[in-house]
C-alpha cells in the first residue's frame, strides 16, 4: 500500500518565472543610485545572495494537493509526538476535554500534552493559537479558536474596566477607605474584648466544664495588636488567680493511665491535665515578653503576681528564677514589683510553708556571688523582710512533754495495767481502746495540719539563715578586698576616686537587724571586719577615701549592736570603734553625709546606759562642742543633746564650764588641751574651757540658742544626776531641714522667765512655747479670713472641672459637625453619576 501511494504522487512542476528583463532595459533614476550609494551599510548583503540556491529551493515543490499536503503534515506531527512521548511522558490531558484513542492492538489511551503545548495554547494571538495547533496534539476547529479568542478579548475588556477605577481613585474616597478600615479594625478589637470578657466569665462561671476555653485566651495572645495581646495576659492572670487550686497538681503515670477508673476521676483528670499545660505555656510567653520593651511591664506585673497568689503551685522554680534575676534591675517598675514580690513571699510563709523562702534566699545569695556584689541596694535589702522563729526550741521541748509515749514506756505502762486488771478483763480491754483511738487521734491530726513539723522548720531556718549570713559575709569580704586595692591604686596615683559599695549599707542594716542569730563561733570575725572597715587598716588615709563617712559609722553602729545583743556570751574591747567615732566626727559633712545615722551613732555609743571613762567623756563633750558650730541646726541639735547628757552622766566634766583654765587636779596625766589628737584620752579635754557654748547662744536657730544657754547654766552639783527626756535621733528628726514647720525665726519674741520644771527640756519649750503677742489675735477674724480662702480654691477647683467639661463638648461637637460635612461630600458625586447614567441612556 506504501508503495503504491508513492507511486501515485507525482511531482508538480511550480509556474514559470516571469521572463527575465535585461540590465539594459531597466532604468534606474538618479534617486536611486543617491539613496544607494548613501545606504551601501545596509545594502551590503544583496551582492552576497547566492540566487542560484534560491531558485532551486523554490522549484523543489511537490505536484501534491492540498489534502494530501496536510496529510503529510499530520503524519510528521504524529511523528514528533510519539518521540516525544517516549522521552518524556509530559502531562495527560483531562478525560473530560479529550476522548481516548484505540490501538491497532485494541488498547484505550489517552493523549499526554507538554507544558510548552498548554503555555501555548493559552495565548490569545491568533498566529500563536495556530502554532500552538500545530505543536499540540489536541487540535481545535476554527469556530473553537475563533471562540476562545473572543473570550480572552472580553476577559481583558473587563480587567481594563475593573482597574480604570483604580488608578483614577479621588482623595475622598482613599480617606473613607482609611476610614472605613480605622472602623473595621475597632470593630474587630471590641469583638476580641467581647470574647476574651465572654470566655474569662464562662470559666469562672463554671471551670470543670469550659477549661478548654483556657486555650482559646492562650490563642488570642498570639494577636498582633499589642493591646489585644496585653489584655489577653491580663485576663489570663484574673482567671489563673482563682482556677489554681491549693495543691501541687501530679500528673498520672503510664500505669495509672491504663487502669480503669470513673468518669469523675476522668474528668478531673482531663481538667488538671489542662490546666497545667496552659499555665506552663502562658509562663513560657511571659518569659518571652519579658525581654521585649513593649510588654516586660505587663509580662512582670503577670509573674509576680502569680508568685505572689500561688507559690505552692507548680512552676514555682521558673517564676522564681525570672523574679530575683531582675531584683536589681535598672528599670524602677520592674525593680519595685520584684522587690515587692519577695518581700510579700517572705512575710506571708503560710502560703507554701517556708520553702519558697529557702529558695527564694539561696537564688538571691547566688545571684549576688554571681554579679560580684555590684547591685541595686534593694536586691540585699529584701532580706530585712525576713522574721526567723526563735521560739522552735521551747515548742519542740513542749511538744516532747506532749508527745504521745515511747513503745517501751507504752510496754511497761501496758504490764503495770495488766497487773492491775487482771480480775476484771472489761476494764482493761476499755483501757487498750481509749490509747488506740489517742494515737489515731494524734496521727490524724498532724496528718491535717497546715504547718510543717518542727524539725523541719527548724532544718529550713537554719539554711535561709546560713544564706543569709553567706551573702552578708561575702559582701564585707569584697568591700575589705576592694578598699584595700583601691588604697593601694591611690596611694601609687595620688587619686581621690573610690569604687561605689551599693550593698553595704544594707549588708549593715541586716546584721544590725539578725546580731542576735549569729553563731558564736563567727562573731569575732564579724567583729574584726568591722573594725578594720570602720578604721581603715593600717593606713586609713586612703582607706577612708574608699568608704564614706556614713559607711564608716554604721560600721561602728553594727559593732555596738552586735555586742549589746550578745553581752553575757561576748567579751570584745570596743575602744577602737569609739577612736573612730572620734575622729569621724569632724570628718562629717552635712550636705554630703547622712545625719540620721550619725545622730543615731551617738544615741548607741555614747548615750547609752554605759559608763564612760572620765578622759574619754570629756574629749567627746568638747569635740561635739566644736561640731556644733560647723554645722546645721539639726546636727548641732543632736551634738548638744548628746553633750548634755554626758554632762548629766558624768559630774566632774561639769569643770569644762568654769573659765578657768587648766582644770587643777582634774586634769588628770595629759596637762594641756591637744585639739588634733586622734585618740580621745590623749586629748587632754578637762585642760579646756566649753567657750563654743558663749557663740552657740547667739544662734539664728531659737532651739539651738536655748539648748546652749541651758548648758552652760548648768552647775557641779551632785544632785542633778537626771537625763534629757530627748534623744539625739528625735531631735535630729524634728530639727532637720526636710521639716520647715520646725523652724520659727526669732523675731521679737520675748524671753519667758517661767522656771523650767524637773526633766523638762528647754529645747521643746523654746519651739512649743507661744509668744506674747499670740494672745492678741482675733480667732474669729482668722476663721473668716481661712473660710474664705478655701472657698475660694474650691470655686478655682469647680471652674476648671467646668471648663474641662466645656471644652470636651465643644470638641464633640466640631467632630459631629464634621462628619455631617464629609457625609453630605460623600452623597454629591453619586448624584452626578447618577445624572450622567441618565443622559447616557
Amino acid at each position: 500500500m506504501v508503495a503504491k501511494r508513492k507511486q501515485k504522487q507525482r511531482i508538480i512542476l511550480p509556474p514559470e518565472l516571469p521572463p527575465e528583463v535585461s540590465e539594459d532595459e531597466i532604468e534606474v533614476s538618479d534617486e536611486d543610485r543617491d539613496f544607494v550609494d548613501q545606504n551601501r551599510e545596509y545594502a551590503g548583503f544583496l551582492s552576497t545572495l547566492d540566487t542560484q540556491s534560491i531558485t532551486k529551493h523554490v522549484t523543489r515543490v511537490a505536484d501534491v494537493k492540498e489534502d494530501a499536503l496536510e496529510a503529510l503534515y499530520e503524519k510528521r506531527l504524529k511523528r514528533k509526538s510519539l518521540q516525544k512521548e517516549k522521552e518524556d511522558p509530559g502531562i495527560q490531558v483531562d478525560r473530560v476535554d479529550a476522548l481516548p484513542v484505540k490501538t491497532l492492538d485494541g488498547q484505550l489511551y489517552y493523549r499526554t500534552a507538554t507544558r510548552a503545548s498548554k503555555a501555548s495554547e493559552n495565548d490569545p494571538t491568533e498566529e500563536e493559537a495556530i502554532g500552538a495547533v500545530d505543536k499540540s496534539i489536541v487540535r481545535l476547529t476554527k469556530a473553537e479558536r475563533r471562540a476562545k479568542l473572543k473570550k480572552s478579548k472580553k476577559e481583558a475588556k473587563k480587567q481594563g474596566k475593573e482597574a480604570e477605577p483604580e488608578v483614577e481613585q479621588t482623595p475622598q474616597e482613599a480617606v473613607l477607605a482609611e476610614v472605613k478600615e480605622d472602623l473595621t479594625a475597632e470593630e474587630a478589637f471590641e469583638s476580641k474584648k467581647n470574647k476574651l470578657a465572654e470566655l474569662g466569665i464562662a470559666l469562672l462561671a463554671d471551670p470543670a466544664s469550659n477549661i478548654k476555653s483556657l486555650k482559646e485566651i492562650l490563642q488570642i495572645c498570639k494577636d498582633n495588636n499589642h493591646a489585644i495581646v496585653k489584655l489577653g495576659l491580663l485576663s489570663l492572670l484574673a482567671v489563673f488567680k482563682d482556677l489554681i487550686p491549693g495543691y501541687r497538681i501530679r500528673l498520672p503515670t503510664e500505669k495509672e493511665l491504663e487502669m480503669k477508673v470513673s468518669k469523675d476521676v476522668k474528668k478531673m483528670r482531663l481538667y488538671e491535665s489542662t490546666l497545667l499545660s496552659v499555665y506552663k505555656a502562658y509562663l513560657q510567653k511571659l518569659a518571652a515578653l519579658e525581654k521585649q520593651s513593649s510588654f516586660q511591664h505587663v509580662a512582670f506585673r503577670c509573674i509576680c503576681t502569680l508568685l505572689d497568689a500561688a507559690p505552692h503551685f507548680n512552676y514555682r522554680e521558673s517564676l522564681l528564677g525570672v523574679v530575683i534575676r531582675n531584683i536589681g534591675s535598672p528599670d524602677d517598675v520592674v525593680r519595685k514589683l520584684c522587690c515587692s514580690s519577695i518581700k510579700s513571699l517572705f512575710t506571708n510563709e503560710g502560703k507554701h510553708g517556708g520553702e519558697a523562702t529557702v529558695e527564694a534566699v539561696r537564688l538571691i545569695a547566688d545571684h549576688v556571688k554571681a554579679h560580684n556584689c555590684q547591685l541595686h541596694p534593694d536586691s540585699v535589702e529584701v532580706f530585712l523582710s525576713l522574721s526567723f522563729d526563735e521560739d522552735l526550741g521551747r515548742a519542740a521541748r513542749n511538744d516532747e512533754k506532749h508527745k504521745p509515749q515511747s513503745k517501751k514506756s507504752k510496754k511497761k505502762k501496758h504490764y503495770e495495767e495488766a497487773r492491775q486488771l487482771k480480775e476484771n478483763d472489761k476494764k482493761r480491754s476499755r483501757q487498750e481502746l481509749l490509747t488506740k483511738t489517742r494515737e489515731e487521734v494524734v496521727a490524724d491530726y498532724k496528718a491535717v495540719a497546715l504547718t510543717p513539723d518542727v524539725m523541719e522548720r527548724r532544718g529550713m531556718q537554719t539554711e535561709a539563715l546560713s544564706a543569709v549570713f553567706e551573702t552578708y559575709f561575702r559582701i564585707l569580704k569584697h568591700t575589705m578586698q576592694s578598699s584595700a586595692s583601691r588604697s593601694e591604686a591611690n596611694a601609687s596615683l595620688s587619686t581621690g576616686a573610690s569604687e561605689p559599695h551599693p550593698l553595704l549599707a544594707p549588708c549593715l542594716k541586716g546584721l544590725g537587724k539578725f546580731s542576735h542569730l549569729i553563731d558564736m563561733d563567727f562573731m569575732g570575725d564579724l567583729i574584726n571586719y568591722l573594725k578594720k572597715l570602720a578604721s581603715g587598716g593600717s593606713d586609713s588615709e586612703n582607706t577612708s577615701k574608699c568608704l564614706t563617712v556614713s559607711e564608716r559609722l554604721r560600721c561602728c553602729i553594727v559593732a555596738f549592736k552586735v555586742m549589746k545583743s550578745n553581752l553575757d556570751a561576748l567579751n570584745v574591747d570596743l575602744q577602737d570603734f569609739f577612736v573612730q567615732l572620734y575622729n569621724i566626727i569632724l570628718e562629717y559633712r552635712p550636705g554630703r553625709d547622712q545625719g540620721e545615722v550619725l545622730a543615731e551613732a551617738l544615741k548607741i555609743m555614747l548615750c547609752e546606759d554605759r559608763q564612760h571613762d572620765m578622759q574619754k567623756a570629756a574629749a567627746f563633750v568638747k569635740r561635739l562642742a566644736t561640731f556644733s558650730l560647723c554645722s546645721g541646726s539639726a546636727e548641732s541639735m543632736a551634738a548638744l543633746v548628746t553633750l548634755k547628757h554626758l554632762l548629766l552622766k558624768n559630774v566632774k566634766c561639769r569643770n569644762l564650764l568654769e573659765n578657768d583654765a587648766g582644770g587643777g587636779s582634774v586634769s588628770g596625766s595629759v596637762a594641756k588641751y591637744h585639739p588634733y589628737a586622734s585618740d580621745p584620752n590623749l586629748s587632754g579635754a578637762l585642760a579646756s574651757v566649753l567657750w563654743e557654748l558663749n557663740l552657740l547662744t547667739q544662734h539664728y536657730h531659737p532651739a539651738v540658742s536655748s539648748m546652749a544657754s541651758s548648758i552652760s547654766s548648768m552647775n557641779t552639783a551632785h544632785n542633778q544626776v537626771y537625763l534629757s527626756t530627748i534623744s539625739p535621733q528625735q531631735a535630729f528628726t524634728d530639727f532637720s531641714l526636710e521639716r520647715p514647720e520646725s523652724f520659727k525665726p526669732p523675731s521679737d519674741i520675748k524671753k519667758s522667765n517661767n522656771k523650767r520644771k524637773r526633766g523638762s527640756d528647754p529645747s521643746v519649750s523654746a519651739v512649743i512655747e507661744p509668744s506674747a503677742d499670740t494672745t492678741s489675735i482675733d480667732e474669729d477674724d482668722v476663721r473668716k479670713k481661712l473660710s474664705a480662702h478655701f472657698m475660694l480654691l474650691r470655686d478655682i477647683k469647680e471652674n476648671r472641672r467646668l471648663r474641662a467639661e466645656l471644652d470636651d463638648t465643644t470638641s464633640s461637637i466640631q467632630l459631629y459637625e464634621e462628619y455631617k460635612q464629609q457625609k453630605e461630600k460623600d452623597k454629591k458625586p453619586k448624584t452626578k453619576k447618577s445624572k450622567t447614567l441618565l443622559t447616557v441612556k
